[in-house]
């Protein structure tokens, strides 16, 4: 009966393995099949993920470029502003200027017109005491 189950036994050990890798072998291989289609995918997201970043980075370069740009234009038209003021703000100078000068001058003649016009009635008593 020993022998009876070591034979069995001998015959299991030597069947079993067969056995296990028919029944394993197929599944292993969908499974390795799967893994690999995985792994393929994962490639292909990661392909992806860079294509977006690069396109990404260049639309941030493009805008870069724009606010670049437009920083330079404002800086362009404020100084442009600066220099219209500037130039608003010597001709006010200018128009100051001269208006204080002829004050300046009205001022000097204000007495000699007032001893113009102190003459002229003078004058014109001593016509009518001639003429009369």
């Amino acid at each position: 009966m020993v022998y009876k189950y070591q034979q069995n036994e001998k015959y299991f050990m030597e069947k079993i393995p067969a056995w296990i890798e028919r029944l394993l072998l197929p599944k292993l291989n969908e499974i390795t099949g799967e893994i690999k289609a995985t792994h393929t995918r994962i490639d292909s997201v990661e392909k992806e993920i860079v294509d977006l970043r690069n396109e990404m980075l260049t639309k941030f370069d493009a805008l870069d470029a724009k606010v670049a740009a437009v920083d330079a234009k404002v800086d362009s038209l404020r100084s442009e502003m600066l220099v219209k003021f500037e130039a608003a703000d010597a001709k006010i100078d200018s128009v100051r200027n001269e208006m204080i000068s002829r004050f300046d001058s009205l001022e000097t003649r204000m007495p000699m017109m007032e001893k113009i016009a102190e003459l002229e009635v003078r004058l014109a008593e001593i016509e009518k005491k001639i003429l009369a």
